[in-house]
Parts: structure tokens; sequence; C-alpha cells
């Protein structure tokens, strides 16, 4: 409940919020349509666009396909194993791969399959001639199933976990076998989760940046985000890149309906309660098919991350630390990364609570248009990824070569903006929770206006708000996005140092940096996950990689 003077304010907010978004996406896109028709896109090789095309959709759809494909028998392999020592660490392992920045864990992959990796040594202990060669389209494919494979498992568990005891003991009174009741009452329950998380995994690797750049090795396995960073920081092509990014919003605009149209509410069944026994569960050595899958998975995810660990203790940390562009770059990323995350909680808490107040009164069309663009709004930043809108900004800046306020001011609106749909997912049920509960109190105790925020929604909201916070700055220090179009002499990020010493075969001070940006990560990860448990779950199930 609020009273007229703060429903005013909270819409007045949330307009002012909604143009300042809008003119940071459409400002860029101007631009890049400009300079796209000026440089003549006539010139631009139909065949090379529809082969960066093709291959954008091929690794996506192949990756997706092997991250579903083994995420299913592995949560099924879960649902049937409820009890076993070690599930509870296996399933937070599982959490670590969302919330690493993919620089990182593009090391850890490196060390694990590349030419001089673990992997290679076992083949060639096995006599294999031959190395694997982790670049190119087989290491995007390892490295996206290294991400969404437990991302996908984890989404589709909650539905084989869900289902009633009663359908269990049907089962068993029906003599159903492992393929009946997959057919029958597994796949029925999980098919939706599957869905959306074959939509979801096929969005992130078709806007995968990072790990196509690192792991691509050439112009034969380069996406569409690569090819638009390459036009503009290697080639200068203006034609070529709006063409690129008109055809990447395209795509990701066409994931995104999807993904809308898929994500239906699961039903819940009619259930009586008590514990599930499923007909399903062997013992003994007939059950080891289900630990040798979960005992697989496990090794596939946790193998590079220990490799980071190693790799990382064995650089010369002391040298490390001593060098002043280390520190550099560690400033520069955490006042980034506090711009960047203050900016997106304040976005976020103006279009929330203008949505509040909108829906908080009798229905008119101008409110029901401020409450879907203030909806719509973080969903929005998700269309347009952090390259294509820097590309925009890059052009605008004229590169940005020189200069040092304009390019990091742009590297934190990117950056608040990315966070911004993940905030925004913490912040709003809080918010109506703390409004629903608090509301007519505080009318009722005639505080208002300033008074209220002071008093009583900022106490109620803090550990929401403080979730953002913690998980914006996360994920503004891990990203290169943002940062690959800008980076020079004078704006180093740890990303971009990383990224630097990675191209150089800076191996040993790569992994150095990797442990301590992993390290910084993941624990700000985890203080958002503790924060977050106070206010709902946590919000990075969609990072970009």
């Amino acid at each position: 409940m609020l009273t007229r003077s703060e429903h005013r304010a909270s819409r007045a907010g949330g307009v002012a919020a909604l143009a300042l978004i809008g003119l940071a996406l459409a400002a860029p896109a101007a631009v890049l349509v400009s300079q796209g028709t000026g440089s003549g896109l006539a010139g631009t090789q139909g065949d090379y666009l529809f082969r960066i095309t093709r291959f954008t959709l091929l690794q996506a759809g192949l990756s997706t396909l092997l991250s579903v494909a083994l995420a299913v028998p592995l949560a099924r392999s879960l649902a049937r194993r409820p009890s076993f020592w070690g599930r509870r660490w296996l399933i937070n392992l599982f959490a670590v791969p969302l919330g690493l920045p993919p620089l990182v864990a593009a090391l850890g992959l490196l060390e694990v399959w590349g030419r001089n990796g673990v992997a290679n040594h076992g083949l060639a202990w096995f006599g294999a001639e031959t190395p694997f060669s982790i670049y190119g389209l087989s290491g995007i494919l390892i490295a996206h199933v290294f991400f969404n494979m437990p991302l996908a498992a984890r989404l589709i568990l909650p539905s084989l976990e869900r289902l009633p005891p009663e359908y269990w003991k049907t089962a068993a009174n029906l003599g159903m076998g492992g393929v009946s009741l997959f057919r029958l009452i597994e796949w029925p329950a999980m098919r939706r989760s599957a869905g959306g998380a074959a939509g979801l995994v096929f969005m992130l690797c078709a806007t995968s940046f990072t790990l196509v750049l690192v792991l691509g090795g050439g112009p034969a396995a380069t996406t569409l985000e690569v090819a638009i960073y390459q036009a503009l920081r290697f080639d200068f092509d203006p034609g070529r890149a709006v063409l690129l990014s008109a055809i990447q919003i395209g795509l990701t605009l066409a994931v995104m309906l999807g993904l809308k149209l898929i994500s239906v509410p699961t039903e819940a069944g009619d259930t009586m309660g008590g514990a599930s026994s499923r007909p399903d569960v062997a013992r003994g050595w007939r059950g080891l098919p289900d630990l040798a899958l979960i005992a697989g998975a496990g090794v596939f995810v946790g193998a590079p991350l220990v490799a980071v660990v190693v790799s990382g203790l064995a650089a010369d940390m002391p040298r490390l630390l001593m060098d002043t562009l280390f520190w550099r770059a560690t400033a520069t990323s955490l006042l980034i990364g506090l711009a960047a995350a203050s900016v997106s909680v304040i976005l976020a808490s103006l279009m929330v609570r203008a949505r509040y107040s909108a829906g908080d009164q009798p229905r008119s069309r101008r409110l029901g248009l401020l409450s879907g663009m203030s909806g719509a709004a973080g969903s929005l930043t998700l269309l347009v990824p952090p390259v294509v809108l820097g590309a925009g900004w890059f052009l605008m800046l004229g590169g940005g070569a020189g200069q040092l306020i304009a390019p990091l001011s742009v590297i934190v609106l990117i950056n608040a903006l990315m966070a911004l749909p993940f905030v925004m997912r913490v912040i709003e049920p809080a918010h109506q929770s703390a409004m629903e509960r608090n509301g007519r109190l505080a009318l009722s105790l005639g505080i208002t206006g300033i008074n209220r925020i002071r008093q009583i929604d900022m106490p109620a909201m803090l550990a929401p708000l403080a979730t953002g916070f913690v998980f914006a700055v996360a994920l503004s220090l891990g990203d290169l996005g943002a940062i690959a179009l800008f980076g020079s002499d004078r704006i180093v990020t740890l990303p971009w140092l990383l990224y630097q010493k990675l191209g150089s075969y800076r191996t040993a001070d790569a992994a150095g940096l990797a442990l301590l940006l992993g390290m910084t990560t993941m624990a700000l990860m985890i203080i958002a996950d503790r924060l977050g448990n106070r206010s709902g779950p946590a919000p990075w199930a969609g990072k970009r990689l």
C-alpha cells in the first residue's frame, strides 16, 4: 500500500530508469545502423555471413543436445540415489560452474584437455599417437557441456524429486520396468523442465563469447559475437559489424520467444505424502551404472576446477602479487564492479517499485504499459549481447583511443545492464512480500515518503538488495565481453589481463591470475548465496558464457 504521493514518486522513478535503459540501448543501436549504412552493406560477403551463422547455430545445437542428453540420465541417477555419501557436496559442485568466470574455466579446461593436459597424457599411455585438440568445435562443445550439463541436471532434478510416492507404489504394483517407468512416469514429469533447460542452454551457447574467443582456434570456429568483435577490433568494418549484430539480435529474440512458449509451469499431482520407494532402485553391483554416471559427471566437472587450483598454486605468486599491473587491474575491476552493481541495484529497485505501484491501483492502459515495460526492460538487456551493445558505443567513441573516463563509464553501464535481469529476479519477489507484510502497518502509523523507505522498506529489503549487489559485483569482475572492445594499456581489468597472458603464452602467470580471480568471484557467489537463502533463489542460472 502506497500513498498518492508515493505512487507518483515510484512511477516517476520507474520512468526515469526506463529512459536511461532505453537511451543506453537505443544510442548504440542508432550508431550501428548509421555507421553500417554509411559503410555500404552490399559489399559484405554473403557466404561469410552464412558460414558464421551456420556455425553459431551448429555449435549451440550440438552443445544443447549433448548437455541435455547427459543431464537427463544424470538427473535420473541422482533421483534414484537420494542418500549416498557426498550427494550434497556433488550438487554444490554442479553449482560452481554457474558462478565461475568463463575465462577461468577455459584455463582449467586447457589444463585437462589441452595438448599437454591430463586427458592427452592418458591417451598417450593407452597408445594414442595423435593428441586430442581442444581448439575448434570440440573444445567449444566440451566447454559448453562443462557449464551447461550441471545446470540442466539441476533444473531437471526437482521435477523428478517432486513426483508423488503413490506413482512409485502404483508402478511397483503393476510390475513396471525401467523403460516403462521412464516413458510413463519420469519423462512426462521432466519434459517441460528438460525443454526449458534446452532452450536456456541454447540461448547461452548461441550468445557465448569468451569461451569461443579462447577455444575457437581460428576463423573456422567463429560465432556471431566473436565475428562482431573481430570486425571492430581488428578490421574496423562497421558495415559487417552492424549486419552481424542484427543477425545476432534476431537469433536471440527467436530463442527468447521460444523459451517463453515452452516455459509452462508443471502441474502438481495429488499425493497423500509418505516416503518415496522407487521400484527401479537396483542394489549391489546392479547399481554400478548409476554410481559410474554420477562419478563420471563429478570428475568431468571437478577436474578443471582442481586443475585451476593446482596450476595456480604452482605459479610464482609472490612475483605476481608484486606486479603493479596486477594491482592496477584489480583496482580497475573493483571500481567497475562496485559502480556497475550500484547502478544495477538502483535501476532494478526503481523499476520494481514502479511495477508494484502500477499494480497496486485500478488498472489503466497507461499503468499497464508502465508495468509491462518495467518487466520487459530486464529481459531486453538479455536480448542485446554485451559485444553488440559495446560495438555501438565503440563506434560512438571513435574506438575510445586515448580516452579513459568515457570508456570506463560505458563498461560500467554495460555490466550494470547485463546484471539487471538477475538483480530484478532477486529483488522483485522480496519487495512484493515486504509490501504485503508492512504496507498497511506503515500507513496506519503515518510513516510515509523517505521516512518509510529509511525505517521500514530498507531494513526489510536489506538482504535481497545485498544479494543482488554482491552478485552484480561478481558478474562484473569475471566479465570479458564489455572490456574486450575497450581494453588498452590504460584500461586493464583482471579478465583482460588474464586474456593477454593466455594470448602471449605466459600460462604460469595466467594460472595464478585465474586462481585469484576464481577465488574472488566464488567467494562473492557464496556470500550472495548465503544472503539469497533469506530472500529467494540464487539468480545466476542464466549467466552468459
